[in-house]
C-alpha cells in the first residue's frame, strides 16, 4: 500500500480542482505545494548531503529572475523561466559550489547566507537588467483562474518528490549519506566528495530555481527584497523541513503544510502583523526539544506521546 501511496494522492490532489473550491483556498493548496518542492530540495543538500545551507534564496531569486528578465527585457514569455532556469540556476550552483564547499559545516552555512545576501544587493543595483527595488511585473497574466497554476506546480512537486526518492535509492543517494555521517571516512573509500556534493547543490539549486520561476508567474511581481529574503525563503525552508522531518521523504509535505496554515492563520489575525516569525521561533523550539527529528523522523515517539494517557 505504501508503495502506491504517492500514485494515489496525486491522483486525489489532480481531481481536487474538479470539487470547486474558492479561490483563496486554492491559493494557500498551491503555496503549500510550492513550499513542499523547496522544502524538498533543501532536504536532497542539508538533510539527506549534510550540506546546511543558508543560502537558498539566492536560487529562489536567480530562478525568479530569469523568468522576469526573460519577459522584461526581452518580451518572451515568462514561462519559458521555467527550463531557462535550469541553465542559469546551475550555473550559479557551480560558482557557488566552487567558493563555498570548500568549507565545512558552520563556515558553509555562514558562507551560502552571505551568498544570497551579495545577490539580494547586486539585483538591488542592477537596475538596467533586474529595475531595482521597482521590481518586475508580469502585466499580461497568462490565465485568472488559479486551476492551471495548480496543475503545473502539482507535475512539478511530483517530478521532484520523484526525483528525490529515485536519487536517494540509487548509489548516488549512498554517497550523499556516507559523505552526511563522515566526510573523511567517505574520502578514505574513495568518494570523490567535493563532485558528490557539487552533484546534490546543483540538483537542490535546480529545483528551487524552478520554484523561483514558478513564482514570478503565479504571484505575477517579485523585487530583491521578496525573492532574496533570509527570513521568509532560506530560514523558511530550513524550518519546513526541520518540523516535517530532516532526511525523509514525506517530511518537507508534512512541513509545509503546517509552516503555510501557520502564517496564514496568525496573518489574518489582527494587528499582529509579522509576528508570525515570533511564532515560528517558539515552534522550532519545541520541534528541537522534543521531536529533534522532526514529525516524521520522530514518528514512534509521537505516537507514543499521542497514546500517554490513555487507559490499555
Amino acid at each position: 500500500m505504501k508503495k502506491y501511496l504517492p500514485l494515489i494522492l496525486m491522483g486525489l490532489l489532480a481531481m481536487l480542482p474538479l470539487v470547486g473550491i474558492n479561490t483563496y483556498l486554492m491559493h494557500i493548496i498551491i503555496l503549500v505545494i510550492m513550499w513542499s518542492v523547496i522544502g524538498m530540495s533543501w532536504n536532497l543538500l542539508g538533510g539527506y548531503c549534510g550540506q546546511v545551507s543558508f543560502g537558498h534564496a539566492a536560487f529562489f531569486g536567480v530562478g525568479a529572475y530569469t523568468a522576469g528578465i526573460l519577459y522584461n527585457k526581452f518580451q518572451i514569455s515568462a514561462w519559458w523561466g521555467l527550463p531557462a532556469s535550469i541553465v542559469f540556476v546551475t550555473g550559479f550552483a557551480l560558482v557557488i559550489g566552487y567558493i563555498c564547499l570548500r568549507l565545512r559545516g558552520p563556515f558553509f552555512a555562514l558562507a551560502t547566507l552571505a551568498m544570497g545576501v551579495i545577490l539580494r544587493v547586486t539585483a538591488e543595483n542592477l537596475s538596467f537588467l533586474t529595475e531595482g527595488d521597482l521590481g518586475i511585473m508580469i502585466r499580461e497574466r497568462t490565465w485568472v483562474d488559479k486551476t492551471w497554476y495548480y496543475y503545473i506546480i502539482l507535475l512539478i512537486a511530483a517530478c521532484t518528490f520523484y526525483l528525490v526518492k529515485k536519487v536517494i535509492g540509487s548509489k548516488l543517494g549512498y554517497y550523499f549519506v556516507a559523505i552526511r555521517e563522515d566526510q573523511d571516512a567517505a574520502e578514505s573509500l574513495g568518494i570523490n566528495t567535493t563532485l558528490y556534493k557539487t552533484i546534490a547543490l546543483c540538483l537542490s539549486a535546480v529545483i528551487t530555481g524552478m520554484a523561483g520561476a514558478f513564482y514570478t508567474n503565479y504571484m505575477g511581481y517579485i523585487d530583491p527584497k521578496v525573492v532574496f529574503a533570509l527570513h521568509d525563503i532560506s530560514i523558511v525552508a530550513i524550518m519546513i523541513v526541520m518540523v516535517g522531518g530532516v532526511a525523509t521523504f514525506w517530511g518537507p509535505v508534512i512541513g509545509s503544510i503546517i509552516m503555510v496554515l501557520l502564517a496564514e492563520g496568525i496573518r489574518s489575525i489582527p494587528n499582529l502583523g509579522a509576528a508570525h516569525h515570533s511564532f515560528f521561533g517558539v515552534l522550532l523550539i519545541v520541534i528541537i526539544i522534543f521531536l529533534p527529528n522532526g514529525i516524521m523522523g520522530d514518528n514512534p515517539k509521537l505516537k507514543k506521546i499521542l497514546r500517554w494517557g490513555r487507559t490499555p
